[in-house]
């Protein structure tokens, strides 16, 4: 570089993917065993968490299991949905933006 010579200086932008939460929904049918269950296995929750969680579903209408980008918030409530279904229960999890 020639002395005196300015060197250009260039930013690239990185985005922040947006996030998304993971929503379990109550019901009165899905026992609070298979929801814990959910909570460890698929959103890797310690035991305590999910107890506190699911007991938060259970007493209100729904609670955050996570916050995620886009496509594994939705791949995570897919498959807690699938494995519900397998189970013959009809939890309800969604991905929402935040």
């Amino acid at each position: 570089m020639a002395k005196g010579s300015v060197k250009e200086q260039t930013r690239s932008k990185i985005k922040v993917p947006k996030q998304y939460e993971v929503l379990i929904f109550n019901d009165d049918f899905t026992p609070m065993d298979f929801v814990v269950g959910v909570l460890m296995q698929i959103f890797d929750k310690d035991q305590a968490t999910a107890v506190s969680l699911m007991m938060s579903v259970h007493k209100g209408s729904c609670a955050v299991a996570g916050v995620y980008p886009r496509d594994l918030a939705q791949t995570k409530a897919a498959e807690a949905v699938q494995w519900a279904r397998e189970e013959g229960y009809p939890l309800k999890v969604e991905a929402v933006c935040r």
